[in-house]
């Protein structure tokens, strides 16, 4: 949902740093691997344990290396594949040890309801990325929505970064709106597929009563 225009401003702002490290003779794969770690150990390590506050900052402060490969990609002007994988994954490592600590810590909180939340938005997002991936293997377009990997760290983030400083309403108010967002989402990428499906098989065969979609095993 962060539109382009504030994504190619963050991009820019960290190109001066991704140059020097890359002059440096760092590797953005090792960057990538260094910013998950980061964001994952300490959300596994402050959230359960409560330290919110804590945990907001350090895990967004490492959460940001994941524009800085990016800039030292670029800066390499070399495209790797595996580089593009191990991105992915590594997010959905991070999108996991955040929201699964925050069902930890709600639950041990008897917060039962952030906790059912936290985890319809660790699934939710996992579909929304998944939807993406999977569409694109085909051939189809299948991303978009109101909610994307920005927009759930933030909310997240800021979510239990207000609640350690004393509101304690802040985690459910933004873990509503991330997990209706999400849901919402993952819709919205189906819809989007549906339409590519229609599209593609209309330029292929002159037709638009497109067949019922091939199911996969498993």
């Amino acid at each position: 949902m962060i539109n382009e225009w504030g994504r190619a401003a963050v991009n820019r702002s960290v190109e001066p740093a991704g140059r020097w490290l890359v002059r440096r003779g760092l590797h953005p794969d090792a960057m990538t691997a260094f910013g998950t770690a980061g964001a994952a150990g300490f959300a596994i390590w402050l959230i359960p344990t409560g330290h919110l506050f804590a945990a907001a900052m350090i895990v967004w402060g490492f959460a940001m290396l994941d524009v800085l490969d990016g800039a030292m990609a670029r800066a390499r002007g070399v495209s790797s594949p595996f580089g593009g994988v191990l991105d992915s994954v590594c997010d959905r490592f991070v999108d996991g040890a955040v929201f699964g600590s925050i069902a930890f810590w709600a639950a041990s909180q008897d917060r039962w309801l952030v906790a059912v939340l936290a985890l319809v938005c660790l699934v939710s997002g996992q579909l929304i990325s998944y939807v993406k991936a999977r569409a694109e293997s085909d051939g189809l377009r299948g991303g978009g929505g109101v909610v994307e990997r920005a927009e759930r760290l933030i909310l997240g983030l800021t979510g239990i970064g207000l609640t350690g400083l004393g509101l304690w309403w802040a985690v459910d108010v933004a873990l509503w709106l991330l997990a209706v967002g999400s849901v919402v989402t993952v819709v919205q990428r189906m819809h989007t597929v549906w339409v590519s499906a229609r599209e593609q098989y209309g330029a292929a065969t002159g037709r638009t009563d497109a067949p019922e979609p091939t199911r996969e095993a498993g």
